[in-house]
């Protein structure tokens, strides 16, 4: 037994900061940033547009798609690496807002692959029969962790919120492998504040923002990210000419364009919407999922793999067959 997708649905902030807005902040220009990274713009959260606010937001549409009440849900999870409150957690806000009384609920930080994380677990769940159904969703407000005077990070990153609903179904089918590389983790960190140090008037608090090296993370997300793919497609029989679509983390375009130049797939075979969102971390994998759904781009049938990489340093890849 396990779980398929029966709902999907996205929030995404109603402020848009462009590449101009930043060319006016730092020294870069759109040109750069496009050439570097393939984004346009990004989506900045403000007001009350919280990581638990839009995830709740993404919640109710999923569960709107899904055709489901709030009561109906056993588990909810959130992956996270910005809420604002350290607890409660921001599932169990999730709960409260959509009013799912029934949910078990708490939180994920497996930073951009936290959301394929958090659907595993999810699975896990189902599988073992513990639940029937479970909300999952990636949020976060990486404005707030965000160096805006560092243009080599600033660049990057965007808020939003993404979420699907799972029911177990003795049809759905879903491989998954996840990997962790601890002594690379190096390469992306960002600190908190709740340390001795940090409370000082005249601390240096740029640790406490992300912080990374772009070469590395390059290397290690164009040569693992085929490996995973690869080792589920393995363990599930398929080949990849069977795959309807390949769904990276929207870190950057060269990433992606990479990826499928290494698996000599072609790029259509890969949808991004990095060019108008940003890298939005465990929010990615989730907003192009309901982008590309209500396209109508997703048929029954459709073999898809998810694939996630990022901070920690984590990987990983999940096949799953298109149910709706």
């Amino acid at each position: 037994m396990t779980g398929k997708i029966k709902g999907t649905g996205s929030y995404i902030p109603v402020q848009v900061w462009d590449n101009d807005k930043l060319s006016h902040m730092m020294d870069t220009s759109d040109e750069w940033i496009r050439g570097r990274t393939g984004i346009g713009q990004r989506h900045i959260a403000s007001g009350e547009e919280t990581v638990s606010y839009m995830a709740a937001k993404a919640g109710e549409a999923a569960l709107a798609d899904a055709k489901m009440k709030p009561e109906e849900i056993d588990l909810i999870l959130v992956s996270t690496m910005s809420a604002e409150i350290i607890m409660p957690c921001a599932a169990c806000e999730v709960q409260k807002l959509l009013g799912a009384v029934h949910a078990t609920c708490f939180d994920l930080n497996g930073a951009c692959t936290g959301f394929l994380l958090a659907l595993n677990t999810a699975q896990a769940y189902l599988g073992g029969r513990i639940y029937r159904t479970a909300l999952v969703i990636g949020a976060e407000a990486l404005s707030h962790l965000t160096n805006w005077q560092d243009r080599s990070t600033c660049v990057l990153f965007g808020d939003g919120a993404g979420a699907v609903v799972l029911e177990a179904d003795p049809s759905a089918v879903y491989v998954q492998a996840t990997h962790s590389i601890g002594n690379g983790g190096g390469a992306l960190t960002c600190a908190s504040r709740n340390q001795p140090g940090f409370a000082e008037e005249n601390a240096d608090l740029t640790p406490t923002y992300m912080q990374m090296d772009g070469k590395e993370v390059f290397k290690f997300a164009v040569s693992k990210v085929p490996e995973v793919i690869q080792e589920v497609l393995e363990q599930a029989g398929k080949t990849k000419e069977e795959i309807r679509y390949y769904m990276l983390h929207q870190a950057n375009s060269r990433i992606v364009s990479s990826v499928a130049k290494h698996m000599k797939e072609p790029l259509e075979k890969f949808p991004m919407n990095i060019e108008n969102l940003g890298n939005t971390s465990s929010a990615s994998i989730p907003i192009l999922l309901d982008e590309w759904k209500k396209k109508e781009r997703l048929k029954a049938g459709d073999w898809i793999i998810l694939s996630g990489f990022g901070g920690g340093l984590t990987y990983g890849a999940s096949l799953l067959k298109w149910l709706i």
